[in-house]
């Protein structure tokens, strides 16, 4: 049986768009025919769940027995890989419970693979988090992601503070996430489907549906561009399958 890997998806700060990059993993991993699970945080209300509804489970990650949901099932289930899409302000304490149940160990032990996507905002309170979350990388994969959702520059004007934050933990790797077409990124959401059933033209059934060519035109290449840095970091390679053929629904 592979090792089991966990991805996090997470920022203690809200409206750096996390769950859009839980998207992308999700429609990543499924291209790459890589199985996968997800959990949303979310609770009650995940929007995770909304566009991958069948692989997709909502939990109070603040509960026992919604961790238990989470970390008993690791090696209890075929899917190889699961994405956890934590709430926003919930990613120092999901790292503490992570700590406190002995997974950061297992982790680190090389039981499980473990990989954190920090998704960063363009504030100082936002690169503090990093701050926050550097004494539990050991045996984790830490990733900074910049997500230009909007217009955000991220501290270029300031390089040196931004350098300050990123240098505290060893072997943290920077990913960008390019800036999606904002009416693209309107009728996706008004879709509710997948970013690879949308640029299919499929519902979430599969049927066929009536999306403008341009915008899948534009999330096609975004897309594109988002799977381009993880294929930079060999991220199938990392959470330990094999390189297959890539499915697409393009």
């Amino acid at each position: 049986m592979a090792k089991p890997a966990v991805v996090v998806v997470g920022a203690d700060k809200g409206g750096v768009g996390k769950t859009t990059v839980s998207r992308t993993l999700l429609d990543y991993f499924s291209a790459n025919n890589v199985p996968t699970r997800a959990f949303d945080t979310e609770s009650p209300r995940g929007t995770l769940k909304r566009f991958h509804p069948d692989i997709t489970e909502i939990v109070d990650m603040t509960t026992t027995a919604d961790q238990m949901k989470i970390f008993d099932t690791l090696n209890a289930v075929s899917p190889s890989v699961t994405v956890i899409d934590v709430r926003a302000g919930l990613l120092s304490p999901a790292l503490a419970s992570l700590r406190d149940i002995g997974f950061l160990d297992a982790a680190k032990a090389g039981q499980i693979t473990f990989a954190v996507f920090h998704i960063l905002g363009p504030s100082i309170a936002s690169l503090e988090e990093i701050a926050e979350t550097a004494g539990f990388m050991t045996g984790a994969k830490y990733f900074l992601v910049k997500n230009f959702i909007n217009d955000t520059q991220f501290f270029q004007w300031d390089q040196a503070t931004y350098n300050s934050y990123f240098h505290r933990i060893k072997d943290a790797t920077e990913l960008t996430i390019p800036k999606l077409n904002e009416m693209a990124y309107e009728q996706v959401e008004v879709s509710s489907v997948p970013f690879l059933k949308f640029v299919a033209n499929k519902g979430i059934h599969d049927e066929a549906a009536n999306y403008s060519f341009v915008l899948r035109g534009y999330v096609r290449h975004w897309l594109a561009n988002v799977w381009s840095e993880f294929d930079r970091i060999r991220l199938t390679d990392i959470v330990g399958s094999k390189p297959a053929a890539r499915s697409s629904e393009k």
